[in-house]
Order: C-alpha cells, then structure tokens, then sequence
C-alpha cells in the first residue's frame, strides 16, 4: 500500500464528506471518526453521484471514489473500498464483493453464493477468508492518501447475528468464537477508535489514518 512519506500527510480539520451511499458504511465511518471532532457527511446528503469502480485494486477504487467526492463538494473526502476474499474461491469475491450481492445489494443471497460455490468445489473446512478495507482521503486539489487494513479469519454457514452489514454474519476473526454479525461496534471495531485495539479491517485502516491526519 503507498502511503504518504513520512512527513508528507495533511490534517484533516472541519467537515469531511464520507464518499458512500452505503448506510450501513457512513454509520461505520461516523463511529469511527467522532473522537475527533470531525463533522461528517455523507454523499447521499449532499445528492452525489456514485462514480463506477473500474478500478482492479481496493485502492484504485477507494482513490477513484474519494477524488469524485472531493472534486463534487469542494471539501475532503473519505472514500472506502472492502471485500471479503475466500481462499478456497482463489481469494474471490475480492474486489467484486459488493457487485456479488447485486443492485439490490442482497447480501444474504451473496452469502448464498460463496457457500454454494465452496460446496460445488469440494473445499472442507474450515474456510479461510480475509476483509480487506482501503481508506482513501482525497482533497479538492487532488491530493490523495490511502491506508490499508485486514482481519483474518474463517467461514460459518448458516450466517450468524444481524449487527453490522454485508457479510459480517458469516466471517469469523481469528481468535474469536462470533461473527461481526454478532459483535457490537465497540467489539468489531475497538472503540473508541484509537486503534490500540482495533479489530475489524476498516479500524484497522482507519488506526493509519487516525495517526497521520487526526492525531
């Protein structure tokens, strides 16, 4: 992941636009940020449009997202680009994780579809997955900064709890015996957000970016 050099990163001050339609996201991205003051926004709010990701990284998504945004509202703007990759499916759906749920955004049928395609290769368990989450801050002038988390962990069928979004009920972190789906925010994500124990993918990501442009 190319972050900033040393030195190089800006503070972020004042109003910050989440680059998401996803509720379930600028919820998450609310939590996550209110430590510190900053007012957040989301781009449904403002009328934006969602760019198309055309990108073939999370990041390239999430820096694509972000500059739309900032160029959109004239102000900075916090992009995210996740995904859950399953080893056994050659790390898919990856960056295709939202579109695997459709329009609709039918995650349950999503979760359908990854346990069918594992039953359908033979794959036993236990299923090893990762959620990757990039955050990209993008600035009007152009200027983007992107941070990097991952939580590993495995696969459950059926899907477990009703918290969180996606496909938080079937993923498992390592070291852990619940879901996401059944965690609290201040469980999956180590809040307050400070990071010293951050959990989840996007907290994780989110502890890099706390330090180089809040702290």
């Amino acid at each position: 992941m190319n972050e900033a050099p040393a030195g190089a990163h800006r503070r972020l001050v004042g109003r910050l636009v989440a680059a998401t339609h996803n509720k379930g996201k600028l919820a998450e991205i609310r939590d996550l940020i209110a430590p510190f003051g900053v007012d957040v926004v989301g781009a449904g709010d403002l009328g934006l449009a969602e760019p198309e990701e055309d990108g073939d990284s999370f990041a390239a998504n999430a820096a694509l997202k972000a500059r739309a945004a900032a160029r959109a509202a004239l102000a900075p703007a916090l992009a995210d680009d996740s995904g859950l990759c399953v080893a056994a499916l050659d790390d898919a759906p990856g960056v295709h994780s939202a579109r695997w749920a459709g329009e609709e955004r039918d995650f349950p049928a999503a979760m359908a579809r990854i346990e069918r395609e594992l039953k359908s290769r033979g794959a036993p368990p236990p299923w090893r997955a990762h959620f990757v989450s990039v955050l990209a801050i993008a600035w009007p002038d152009g200027h983007v900064e992107t941070f990097e988390g991952r939580v590993d962990g495995r696969l459950v069928f059926p899907p477990r709890g009703t918290a969180g979004f996606g496909y938080d009920p079937i993923f498992i972190p390592q070291g852990h015996a619940r879901s996401f789906g059944e965690m609290s925010a201040r469980e999956k994500h180590g809040l307050p957000a400070d990071g010293s124990q951050a959990l989840s993918h996007r907290a994780r990501a989110f502890q890099k970016l706390a330090r180089a442009c809040l702290a």
